[in-house]
């Protein structure tokens, strides 16, 4: 009975130590079968994840949202845009909207740009000049009455205003000399043609009564326009074409000065 007990005591140990064994090697398995330190691995391994998904989208703005790259694009290349206003758009760190408002103050720029050059040719082409033989069509109409009389009609045949000042210098045939003015008829203000407007001024030719001494006939004209100072002629002179006959002039000849209208040249 006793040797029984002692045999079995041994045996029931060894049994226990087995299962001891076997509990051990399973919590072994257990450590081992990726539930904890794979778990923590895939902890770790989603922080790089995330940084990979922080990058990802780098790559997808350079397809889906081209405008920032091209930014830098335009840049470098100096694309449309002056590097100035890529700076100013770099700088607002504006979107692909804000880009495109930087192209379109762009072409503000350039529509400024053209106004100053298209106000300077305005301002150019509306700035009045002085009545002259090359701006001007010069016409030359005996009258009928009153008698003895000649209608010089000048018409602005430019693309400015000009001018129309004193009166004119006429020189009929080889005469050396201007016949003088009547200083009655000057007007209040100076003439001034708007582009096809015309202005007048009339020629005493001959005495009405044949009073008028060194009597002759001349086929030529030439008429040369007075400056601001009224002192000599400028620009070039105009040669208005007389009657196939010629007109009958003597020392009584003078003229009128400039006239708005018709009326006021022919009423001298």
């Amino acid at each position: 009975m006793s040797s029984f007990r002692t045999a079995r005591t041994p045996r029931v140990r060894l049994v226990g130590a087995a299962a001891t064994v076997v509990l051990a090697a399973l919590s072994l398995t257990a450590c081992n079968d990726g539930t904890g330190v794979k778990s923590e691995g895939r902890a770790t391994g989603t922080a790089p994840a995330a940084n990979g998904t922080a990058t990802a989208p780098s790559q997808d703005e350079s397809a889906a949202g081209p405008t920032q790259g091209s930014g830098t694009d335009t840049s470098a290349s100096g694309g449309n845009g002056p590097a100035g206003k890529t700076s100013s758009w770099k700088a607002s760190g504006g979107t692909g909207g804000s880009g495109g408002t930087g192209g379109t103050g762009k072409s503000g720029g350039s529509g400024e740009a053209a106004a100053s050059g298209g106000s300077s040719g305005a301002g150019a082409s509306g700035k009045p000049v002085t009545c002259e033989g090359s701006v001007t069509r010069t016409t030359a109409a005996p009258l009928t009455r009153p008698v003895n009389h000649m209608l010089l009609t000048v018409t602005n045949t430019g693309s400015r205003t000009c001018f129309l000042y004193g009166y004119p210098a006429v020189r009929f045939g080889e005469a050396q000399a201007v016949p003088p003015v009547i200083e009655d008829s000057q007007p209040q203000a100076v003439v001034t043609l708007e582009p096809g407007q015309s202005g007048y001024a009339s020629v005493n030719l001959a005495a009405a009564d044949g009073s008028g001494t060194n009597g002759h006939t001349v086929k030529s004209l030439t008429v040369h326009f007075q400056g601001r100072s009224g002192n000599g002629s400028v620009g070039t002179g105009a040669h208005p074409s007389l009657p196939a006959q010629g007109v009958y002039v003597d020392d009584s000849l003078k003229v009128t000065y400039w006239q708005q209208s018709m009326d006021d040249a022919v009423s001298w």
